[in-house]
């Protein structure tokens, strides 16, 4: 209970500067994208190369995590952060695409590390506390509602004829105040496995633990999960754009979708211990389906805010529920390879997205967009189904 109370609050504070950066990416970056870029279809690149780094990230983020310690590695990747938004600030100046993707990509390198705040806090404290360990520490993403899009609107005419520059300029000072947070942290050193403990408590082989019914279906919510959410929100400000919507308006729609995502964290992980994580990513499914309805009724400002706020609901509902889930496949000295393949095909997952949500919203419209993201409910849905029916194993954790 001791470290759930001092080293959660860091990590929350952690993840909100963490997300106001990403939210103020998602807000700006397609805009910026589509004024830089010569093919306006590459508009959604420069996010989808953030969520490509964080996946080509995931696997050696764990590994240094590992090696040389969780809070010496979050720190060092700060300073990630700060090159980030120092070459994206120049790329907008020069007026040079590519720059900026590059300068993209560097967030994306930093957030492969900052994913690890939640499995970080999740790992310190006993297994009844996990889940509210793990929604606390998502809390942190209220606040990035209002900080990232309110700071992408304030400071994007910081910089004379370099629209969105100040706005860019602006994340450093984040990631200086995260370096700050992380500093306080206290941690447990990097796991180290005795070669004379009984069987029982020797790491087990990734293909044993990947075969666990659990494990499969937490990789499913959350990679979908994540997937939906990153399709729908990244075309959310090309497709308001062409419906003649303002920035602020757009800047609303996405704070509200980061409320949407972040605000149930209050009682996620409690509806979590009273229902069980099933009901919770069943829920999730559902506001999907009425998500996916509100956004193919209308093109209002109405529509769009919405359908946002359920959107981030859902993804809530089955990244927390699929966290969760996967924390309860691993032993503590399994973590790293467990939690890296997790979010190897998470991010994965969103950065094909991200990817392809300028490509279908340009070539297809709005309504395919949405419509491509039906399949993906549907397999989350009948994986709980399957789940159900398999046997579980039991997996003995060490806190």
């Amino acid at each position: 209970m001791n470290q759930l109370l001092r080293n959660t609050p860091l990590f929350a504070i952690s993840q909100a500067l963490m997300i106001s950066a990403i939210s103020l990416i998602v807000t700006c970056s397609a805009l910026v994208g589509f004024e830089l870029a010569v093919d306006k279809s590459l508009a959604t690149l420069p996010a989808a190369v953030m969520f490509i780094a964080t996946m080509l990230g995931s696997i050696p983020a764990a590994l240094l995590l590992e090696k040389i310690g969780r809070k010496t590695g979050f720190m060092l990747a700060t300073f990630i952060g700060v090159l980030a938004g120092v070459v994206c600030t120049y790329a907008i100046i020069i007026h040079q695409f590519w720059l900026f993707v590059m300068g993209i990509a560097l967030f994306g390198f930093f957030n492969s590390v900052g994913n690890y705040f939640r499995f970080a806090a999740a790992d310190n404290v006993a297994t009844e506390y996990k889940s509210r360990a793990i929604s606390y520490v998502m809390l942190g993403g209220i606040f990035a509602a209002f900080i990232g899009p309110n700071l992408a609107n304030y400071a994007k005419y910081w910089i004379d004829d370099a629209i969105f520059a100040g706005s860019f300029a602006a994340t450093t000072v984040l990631y200086i105040l995260m370096l700050i947070s992380l500093s306080f942290l206290s941690l447990d050193s990097p796991i180290k496995v005795n070669k004379k403990d009984p069987p029982l408590s020797k790491s087990r082989p990734l293909r044993v633990i990947a075969k666990q019914p659990k494990f499969i279906v937490a990789i499913i919510c959350a990679m979908l999960g994540y997937g939906v959410m990153s399709l729908v929100m990244t075309a959310t400000p090309l497709s308001m754009l062409q419906h003649q919507h303002t920035f602020p308006d757009t800047a609303f729609v996405i704070q509200w979708h980061l409320l949407g995502m972040f605000v149930p964290s209050f009682f996620t992980g409690y509806l979590i211990r009273y229902f069980g994580i099933t009901p919770i990513l069943v829920t999730g499914v559902l506001i999907g389906f009425i998500c996916v309805a509100i956004n193919l009724s209308g093109h209002g400002l109405s529509h769009y805010w919405a359908a946002l706020v359920l959107l981030g609901i859902c993804w809530n509902f089955l990244f927390i529920g699929g966290t969760t889930l996967l924390t309860e496949t691993y032993r503590q000295e399994e973590r790293s390879k467990a939690q890296a393949i997790n979010d190897f095909i998470v991010f994965s997952t969103a950065a094909a997205a991200s990817l392809s949500a300028g490509y279908l919203q340009f070539k297809f419209g709005w309504e395919m967009v949405n419509i491509g993201v039906i399949p993906a409910l549907l397999i989350v849905l009948f994986s709980l189904l399957w789940m159900k029916k398999r046997p579980i194993a039991i997996v003995s954790v060490i806190d």
